[in-house]
């Protein structure tokens, strides 16, 4: 898949690190293998050994300029046509406070454990309401924060200015 130019962070010899092309919530990240495969083990050892570096790095990144609530790092790829890739799904509060106005979600802990669960934000719907909410929808809720453009140019910066890699 081509990545325009304006959504990419940083490359590397193995690695794609881009804002996630159809997110309207600042700070959605990949980062993508650029050797085709689903397989971690299949890739080169140096791949492997940058893939960690990277993700860190990331996470740091993400944590320092964005300060989400919480990160969400999840691996997929298992498409065919797309390579082994990882989501950096950045929660902020005002997600979250979105998340918990919007009933339709609610409907989600009915599949769970019942009445007796604590109510708390489970990771999973969340994720769940993010990519419905912030990728698939074609009007998504309203930004609150930074723009997509600013972050992809701030991040850029941050990683342009000196990597350990």
């Amino acid at each position: 898949m081509e990545i325009p130019a304006r959504f990419i962070i940083h490359e590397s010899r193995y690695w794609v690190l881009n804002h996630r092309m159809d997110s309207a919530l600042p700070g959605y990240l990949m980062l993508s293998a650029k050797h085709m495969t689903n397989s971690l083990a299949a890739l080169p050892l140096e791949a492997q050994w940058e893939l960690g570096v990277l993700q860190a790095l990331i996470q740091k990144t993400i944590e320092d300029h964005l300060s989400p609530k919480h990160l969400y790092i999840g691996r997929f790829g298992h498409d065919a046509g797309y390579s082994i890739h990882f989501h950096f799904i950045p929660v902020y509060d005002w997600v979250e406070a979105i998340f918990w106005q919007d009933e339709r979600y609610r409907l989600l802990q009915t599949f769970g454990s019942g009445d007796t669960a604590p109510q708390q934000t489970d990771g999973a719907e969340l994720m769940l309401f993010i990519w419905r909410e912030f990728c698939e929808r074609p009007v998504p809720p309203a930004i609150q924060g930074h723009r997509v453009d600013d972050v992809v140019a701030t991040l850029r910066s941050s990683f342009e200015s000196g990597l350990p890699v």
